[in-house]
C-alpha cells in the first residue's frame, strides 16, 4: 500500500497565515507541469513496492484547483503511464471555493478525481478578509453545495479556529454552517502564527494580537462537542469524519505508510529515509527539465528517528501509540524508561494506557505537542 502526493505550488494570493511553499506568479505553470510529468518518470521506482497499485493520490498545494482541465488531464495521463493505480484509489484534489464554478466542477467531475478538499476556513466575511482569503463568505457554502450537485459526495472542508474575536459566537456560527452542509469529512486547525507569514510579521510589529491560549482551547472543546453530537469521529487531532469516511491518504501518513511526493517542497518517505525537494519553483523546473535530476535533500532515518516519528504520528490518532510495538520493533522502551511520566499522564487525565496502547484524552490533545516532545528519545551523548 502506498500513495502519491503532488504539490501544485501556485496561488492567486497569499493567505496571511500560510507558510507552505507557493508562488502567486503563474508564469512557470506550463513548464512546471512538464517538470512534474518528467519527475514521475525519474522516480517511478522510488517506492519500496514499486509496481504495486497506488491506493491514494493527493493533489495539494498551493492551490491545485488553479490547474486547467487540460493540465490536469496531462498530469493524469503521466500518472497512469508511470504507475499502476488501484481502481478503488482515493484521488483527492484541494480546491478553493472561488475556483469551483460550474465549468471547473464539470472538468473535475469528468476527471479521475473522486474526492474534493475545499478550503473554506470560515463563513464569516471579516475573518476571511483578515486571513486574505480570495473567496467570500457566501462562496464558502455555495462551493460545497455546487460540488455536491455536480456529483461529488466525498468532500472534506477545512476550517480555522482561534481567530481573534470578541467572543466565541463567530466560531459557533461557523460550526452551525458547517454542520448544515453534512459533508463526510472535516479538517479543523487552530490558527498558528508562523514567523515567515504576514501574521508573523504583523505580530512582531505589534499590529496583530494572537488570542490567548484559553480562548483557543475553548474553541477546540466546542469543536469536539459539536462534531461528536452530530456523529463525527475524531480520528486524528485535527481531523473528523462520519463513520468510515477518514481520509485514506492522510491516515496512511500517520500509520507510516511509504509515499512519493512530487513537485517543489514535496516530501517523500520510503520507510527508511525522507526526501525533501527544493522549495523553489525555478530551481525545481530547471533541474528536472534541463538536467534530468530532482533537486532534493535525503535524510536517512536512524532507528531512533524512526521510533520518534512513530511516536509523533500515532499519538495524534484515535488508535493511539502501541508502546509494545515501539519497544519490540523500534527499540524504544517507554514502558520501562518513562513509567513515571506515563503514570503522571494517566493520573492527570491526559492519557489512557490500556494493553500497552497510549491514547491522549481530550485534555491531553490540547497539550499533544508538549507531551510528544517530553516522550521523545534523545541520541546518547558522544562518548557516553
Amino acid at each position: 500500500m502506498s500513495g502519491l502526493y503532488l504539490h501544485i505550488p501556485f496561488c492567486k494570493q497569499a493567505c496571511h497565515y500560510c507558510d507552505f511553499h507557493f508562488s502567486t506568479s503563474l508564469g512557470l505553470k506550463e513548464r512546471f507541469v512538464e517538470a512534474l510529468m518528467k519527475e514521475m518518470a525519474l522516480r517511478q521506482n522510488y517506492l519500496p513496492d514499486a509496481g504495486a497499485p497506488l491506493q491514494t493520490i493527493y493533489f495539494g498545494g498551493g492551490t491545485p484547483s488553479l490547474l486547467t482541465g487540460a493540465e490536469l488531464a496531462r498530469i493524469f495521463d503521466a500518472i497512469y503511464a508511470n504507475f499502476a493505480v488501484s481502481p478503488q484509489a482515493e484521488i483527492t484534489l484541494e480546491a478553493n471555493p472561488d475556483d469551483l464554478g460550474p465549468a471547473k466542477l464539470a472538468e473535475l467531475a469528468a476527471s479521475p478525481v473522486n474526492r474534493l478538499s475545499i478550503g473554506l476556513q470560515s463563513f464569516h466575511e471579516p475573518h476571511l478578509r483578515l486571513m486574505n482569503r480570495a473567496h467570500s463568505a457566501q462562496e464558502s457554502g455555495q462551493a460545497v453545495r455546487a460540488a455536491q450537485a455536480a456529483g461529488f459526495e466525498n468532500i472534506s472542508v477545512d476550517l480555522i479556529y482561534g481567530v481573534p474575536a470578541a467572543s466565541h459566537a463567530i466560531w459557533e456560527d461557523d460550526l452551525a454552517h458547517l454542520l448544515a452542509l453534512n459533508v463526510p469529512h472535516v479538517s479543523a486547525y487552530a490558527l498558528t502564527i508562523e514567523p515567515d507569514t504576514a501574521f508573523g510579521r504583523r505580530l512582531r510589529k505589534g499590529t496583530f494580537v494572537a488570542p490567548p491560549e484559553e480562548f483557543v482551547a475553548r474553541q477546540f472543546e466546542t469543536l469536539l462537542t459539536s462534531l461528536r453530537a452530530h456523529g463525527y469521529e475524531q480520528y486524528e487531532i485535527s481531523n473528523f469524519c462520519q463513520p468510515g469516511r477518514e481520509s485514506r491518504h492522510n491516515a496512511n501518513y500517520w500509520r507510516g505508510v511509504p509515499y512519493l511526493g512530487l513537485g517543489p517542497s514535496a516530501h517523500s518517505f520510503d520507510g527508511r529515509s525522507r526526501q525533501y525537494a527544493v522549495a523553489n519553483n525555478p530551481q525545481y523546473v530547471a533541474a528536472v527539465l534541463e538536467r534530468g535530476e530532482v533537486p532534493a535533500t535525503v535524510e536517512q532515518l536512524s532507528p531512533l528517528d524512526q521510533a520518534n516519528e512513530y511516536l509523533l504520528t500515532t499519538l495524534r490518532t484515535s488508535r493511539g501509540c502501541d508502546l509494545a510495538h515501539l519497544r519490540d520493533a523500534l527499540g524504544l522502551n517507554l514502558l520501562a524508561e518513562r513509567a513515571d511520566y506515563l503514570a503522571s499522564l494517566t493520573d492527570q487525565g491526559m492519557a489512557t494506557l490500556e494493553r500497552d496502547v497510549l491514547r491522549l484524552t481530550d485534555a491531553g490533545k490540547l497539550l499533544a505537542d508538549h507531551i510528544t516532545l517530553e516522550l521523545f528519545a534523545e541520541a546518547p551523548a558522544a562518548g557516553a
